[in-house]
């Protein structure tokens, strides 16, 4: 039998030119490997969560924009055969750049995407003016460019996690009790994940941990992929719903708290899947420390603190009548599903990220 641990969560299909994903809105029940190769269906896996977590969703963006880029120059291509003017350059660079903002349109929350996206359309920008320059009219050495660029933001993801499990397994010992929220795992990047990082390393080296996964909404991510993903891995895994924290956190089984974060402010204000906040308060009252991991492409020092995150709002469906046989609520019931809150910095213990442990004061405005 398949283990979801036998995928990657985002990879480049060299051979169709496609962006390959795990349709997560289908686990745990299946596990569906999907090609992607159009902006449509690409911004929609990015909107329905069939790709999700922050760093996952930047390495899709910009594999995405290769895949776009190689049928926008395919129809640049056409069309200068039928009416030989040679390559346009400047058509192509004009969609490039409606596509890309485009999929940044995909999810408002996450730094990633737009930071991928940005490296893409950089790189796409060099490769044009360098072949004009040259008098090359070839699209191949911009798309190669594009390639090469889309898979060093995926390898450099992977390399990312390891440095940030490592740099989180300082802050544990064997047999910690260790409480996560969310789904900050290898679903959540390419390998490894962020707040699960430290969990794969210390499994590697048999610290038995004791892991316990709230529930999470939207989509229930922590129950159906955190879960999930680390079971499968052979981890002791205990999951609970989100109001059983506090009980939990009580009865002094947990040692620390993991979660990972979509949007790092230049203050240390993090934004994380909703319900993070109210965990980080809990571990406050408790004294358990908190911990956020996160690459440095998710901290956004344009954005001064929390207050300046914008927060998704995900439809009422999720809540009222995705999960049941028969519609849970009443008719016509307001509800209300943010996707993400805001943990104040004064309640986050450290910021792990690959380049070390950071901690209060955070100052992200300067280069770290």
């Amino acid at each position: 039998m398949d283990s979801i641990l036998d995928y990657d969560t985002v990879e480049l299909n060299e051979e169709d030119r496609s962006l390959r994903i795990i349709d997560q809105t289908l686990l745990p029940g299946r596990i569906e490997i999907i090609d992607l190769t159009t902006p449509g269906e690409i911004w929609d896996a990015i909107y329905k969560l069939k790709v999700r977590g922050a760093p996952a969703i930047g390495v899709a963006a910009a594999i995405g924009m290769y895949v776009i880029s190689v049928r926008i120059a395919q129809t640049c291509a056409d069309n200068a055969a039928s009416g030989a003017t040679g390559f346009d350059f400047g058509r192509f660079c004009r969609e490039f750049k409606k596509q890309k903002e485009y999929l940044n349109s995909s999810r408002p929350t996450a730094v990633n995407l737009s930071w991928a996206l940005n490296c893409m359309d950089r790189v796409c920008r060099e490769a044009v003016e360098k072949g004009s320059a040259n008098g090359i009219p070839d699209p191949e050495p911009v798309l190669e460019a594009l390639r090469s660029e889309a898979l060093r933001i995926r390898d450099e993801d992977v390399a990312t996690c390891r440095r940030i499990g490592e740099n989180g397994l300082t802050l544990i010992g064997p047999g910690d009790g260790v409480l996560t929220h969310c789904n900050a795992g290898q679903l959540a990047t390419v390998r490894y994940g962020t707040a699960t990082a430290p969990m794969y390393l210390a499994h590697e080296r048999n610290y038995g941990l004791r892991i316990y996964c709230d529930e999470t909404r939207p989509l229930l991510q922590g129950a159906r992929l955190t879960a999930y993903e680390l079971s499968s891995a052979g981890m002791d895994v205990t999951l609970l719903c989100d109001n059983m924290a506090a009980s939990l956190m009580k009865s002094g089984a947990i040692n620390a708290v993991f979660v990972g974060a979509d949007r790092i402010a230049a203050n240390g204000d993090a934004a994380n899947k909703i319900g993070t906040m109210g965990v980080a308060t809990l571990a406050k009252a408790y004294g358990i420390p908190f911990y956020v991991c996160a690459p440095m492409s998710t901290v956004d020092p344009s954005t001064p603190d929390g207050d300046h995150i914008v927060i998704e709002q995900r439809p009422a469906s999720e809540v009222t009548e995705m999960w049941y046989t028969e519609r849970m609520a009443p008719e016509g019931v307001k509800v209300y599903n943010p996707a993400f809150d805001v943990t104040d910095h004064s309640l986050i213990t450290a910021i792990i990220t690959e380049r070390g442990v950071h901690r209060a004061p955070y100052d992200f405005t300067k280069e770290q």
